[in-house]
């Protein structure tokens, strides 16, 4: 059984170049972080920005295995390094919103390799 979730987030007023800064870091260390996400059984991972009506959002889009360990289980540098951004730039007091997942069309080829 596979984990497909898509939440939105709504980052700190004023944080927009940090955030800028966050995503940057996560590109440009992309071998490392992959690496990460292999221990989390986190198959797919992407993050999307928007800005409605002058606030901004990130959301999370993931496909991930059952039974996997937290992020913040994880001694990896770059996954502490994320979550300093994610404290620095994530309105804790927005509730995030999941999304509801419909339909999840995933080829039984890829399907088989990702349980």
């Amino acid at each position: 059984m596979l984990n497909v979730e898509l939440t939105r987030f709504k980052v700190k007023e004023g944080m927009s170049k940090t955030v800028d800064e966050w995503l940057a870091f996560l590109n440009e260390h992309m071998a490392e972080t992959l690496l990460t996400l292999e221990q989390e059984k986190m198959y797919v991972e992407t993050i999307f920005r928007e800005t409605l009506d002058g606030v901004e959002y990130l959301y999370w889009y993931s496909v991930q295995g059952q039974d996997a360990p937290e992020v913040e289980e994880s001694d990896h540098w770059i996954d502490k390094k994320h979550l300093e951004y994610w404290a620095a730039c994530i309105d804790r007091e927005f509730r995030p919103i999941d999304l509801k997942t419909e339909v999840v069309m995933i080829p039984t080829a890829i399907r088989d390799q990702i349980k």
